[in-house]
């Protein structure tokens, strides 16, 4: 895939999702944002890669947007009653 094929659809996505979603992806690029510093060598791209490659095959455990939501609440509410 192009670069120029990726940021259309990242724009694509970005333009229609909803708060929770542009907070989370904000929050995965915040340093690099405001930063403005690149740091995605050769050696990190190669390791995205690989990482897509086993999501798409089913080879690596994934979890819905839900299922992370209820998790973090259970940390969260562990964590409140110590």
């Amino acid at each position: 895939m192009t670069t120029l094929v990726l940021r259309k659809k990242l724009r694509h996505y970005i333009d229609g999702a909803d708060d929770k979603k542009l907070k989370a992806i904000y929050t995965i690029l915040e340093k690099e944002i405001e930063t403005e510093e690149v740091i995605w060598d050769d050696q990190f791209i190669k390791e995205l890669k690989r990482r897509s490659g086993e999501m798409k095959t089913g080879h690596a455990k994934t979890y819905s947007w839900n299922e992370m939501e209820k998790a973090a609440r259970k940390m969260i509410r562990a964590k409140q009653q110590k």
